[in-house]
C-alpha cells in the first residue's frame, strides 16, 4: 500500500496576490485612509519643499544670468612696444565660431565727439564717448529703453541713442532733439536705462554700425566684445578667447574674467543641492515609519484572519507576500497622493511668486519609486511576523 501523498499548496498568481492584498486594505477604508493621508503628506512636504526650492533656484539662476553670469568681454590691450594694439575686423566672426559661445556683439570707439549744439567749444565734450554698435548690442548686454527705440540694422541715417548719463549731461530727456556729432546733426531716437552689466555705455553715444562705417569714417574694428557663453563653459570659452580673436597676437587682447555672480551661483546650487537630499530623506524616513507602523497594527489585529487562512491550507509564504503586498499598495497610493499633492502645491506657489514653477524629475520618479521600496521595508518586519503564527495560535485570538 503506497504511502499517501502530501497534498501541495496551490500557487497564488500575481494577479491573485493584488487582489488578496487589495482585500485586506479594502476591509479597513479609514484606517488605509488616514495611513496613505500621512505618507501622502509626507511625500507632499517633501516634493512641495524641493519644488519650491527648484523653483526659487531657477529664479535667482534667471536674476544670476541678468547679471552676467556668462558674460565675458574682450578689449584690446597694448603692443610689446607699449602702443595701443587693434583687434581685428573680422574678431567678432571669428568669436562666434566657438561651441559654447550662444552670441556675439561688439562696439568700437569712434573719434568723433558730440555736443548739445555747433556752437559748443571742441573741449566741452562732457566726456561722451561716441561708439559704433552692433544693432543686437542693447539686447546683449541686458538695456532697456527709457524712452524712444533702439538702433536697427536698416537704421543707417544719421540717428543716435544716448546712455543715460550721457543724455543728462547734453540735458536731453527725450527723443526727438538733434545733436552736434562728428561735425553733422544727428537725430536723437532713444534714450537708455543705466546698464549694471555695461557702465561703460551709460556715457556713450551709440551710432549704428553701417552709419558710422558711411557717415563717420570707421574702419570696422571692434574695441569691445561682448560674449555670452553657456554657464558651464565660461572658464574655457575664456581660455581661448584671446587667441581666437587675434591668432598672431593673443598677448595683444585682454579679456575679463568670469562674473562674481558665476562663484556665488556655483555656491548657492551646491548648499540647495545638499539641502533638498537631506529634506527628501527625512519626509521618506518618515513615511516609511507610518507604513510599518500600520502594518505592525494590521497583523495584531488580523490574527484569527491569519489563523482562519493558515487553517484552510495557505502557506508562509503566500501570508508573506499578502501582507507584503498590501504594504507595497499602501506605500504606493500613499506616494501617488504625496506627488499630486506637492505637484499642485509647488505650481500654486511658483504662479503666486510669478517664478519659474520648477519641479525636478528626480523628485517625481525618485520621491514615488523610494516611497514604495521605503513601503516595502517596512512590510518585511509585519509579513514575516504573520507568517510566523501558528493556525491554533492566530486563532485563539
Amino acid at each position: 500500500m503506497s504511502a499517501p501523498t502530501r497534498p501541495v499548496p496551490a500557487r497564488l498568481a500575481p494577479d491573485d496576490v493584488v487582489r488578496v492584498g487589495a482585500a485586506g486594505l479594502r476591509t479597513r477604508p479609514l484606517r488605509i485612509v488616514l495611513s496613505a493621508l500621512g505618507i501622502a503628506i509626507g511625500i507632499a512636504a517633501m516634493l512641495a519643499v524641493v519644488g519650491i526650492s527648484a523653483s526659487s533656484r531657477a529664479e535667482l539662476d534667471r536674476t544670476l544670468r541678468a547679471l552676467g553670469t556668462n558674460l565675458l568681454t574682450v578689449a584690446p590691450g597694448n603692443t610689446l612696444a607699449g602702443a595701443p594694439a587693434k583687434l581685428p575686423p573680422e574678431s567678432t566672426a571669428m568669436v562666434r565660431r566657438i561651441g559654447p559661445v550662444q552670441s556675439v556683439t561688439a562696439t568700437g570707439r569712434l573719434a568723433a565727439k558730440v555736443y548739445r549744439n555747433e556752437h559748443i567749444p571742441a573741449g566741452q565734450n562732457g566726456s561722451i564717448s561716441v561708439l559704433a554698435a552692433r544693432p543686437d548690442l542693447l539686447e546683449h548686454v541686458g538695456a532697456r529703453l527709457t524712452a524712444g527705440r533702439r538702433l536697427t540694422e536698416g537704421a543707417d541715417g544719421p540717428t543716435v541713442v544716448l546712455g543715460a548719463g550721457a543724455a543728462l549731461r547734453l540735458g536731453i530727456d527725450a527723443p526727438g532733439p538733434r545733436v552736434w556729432l562728428g561735425g553733422r546733426w544727428f537725430g536723437v531716437v532713444g534714450i537708455l536705462a543705466p546698464i549694471p552689466l555695461a557702465p561703460e555705455l551709460d556715457s556713450a553715444a551709440l551710432v549704428g554700425w553701417s552709419a558710422a562705417q558711411r557717415l563717420l569714417d570707421f574702419d570696422g574694428s571692434p574695441t569691445t566684445i561682448y560674449t555670452r557663453t553657456t554657464d558651464a563653459s565660461v572658464e574655457q570659452v575664456r581660455a581661448v578667447l584671446a587667441a581666437t580673436v587675434n591668432p598672431q597676437a593673443p598677448n595683444e587682447v585682454k579679456v575679463s574674467r568670469p562674473s562674481d555672480a558665476l562663484s556665488a551661483a556655483r555656491v548657492t546650487d551646491d548648499t540647495l543641492n545638499g539641502m533638498l537630499l537631506g529634506l527628501g530623506a527625512v519626509a521618506l524616513i518618515v513615511g516609511g515609519v507610518g507604513v510599518a507602523n500600520t502594518m505592525v497594527i494590521s497583523v495584531l489585529e488580523r490574527r484569527a484572519e491569519i489563523g482562519l487562512r493558515r487553517a484552510l491550507g495557505a502557506t508562509r509564504g503566500q501570508v508573506r507576500l499578502q501582507f507584503l503586498c498590501e504594504s507595497l499598495l499602501l506605500a504606493t497610493l500613499g506616494g501617488g497622493a504625496g506627488v499630486l499633492f506637492g505637484s499642485l502645491a509647488t505650481a500654486g506657489y511658483a504662479w503666486y511668486r510669478t517664478w519659474p514653477a520648477v519641479i525636478p524629475g528626480w523628485a517625481l520618479l525618485g520621491g514615488l519609486a523610494a516611497t514604495v521600496a521605503v513601503g516595502a521595508v517596512a512590510g518585511l518586519y509585519p509579513a514575516a511576523a504573520a507568517a510566523r503564527l501558528a493556525p491554533t495560535e492566530a486563532l485563539t485570538h
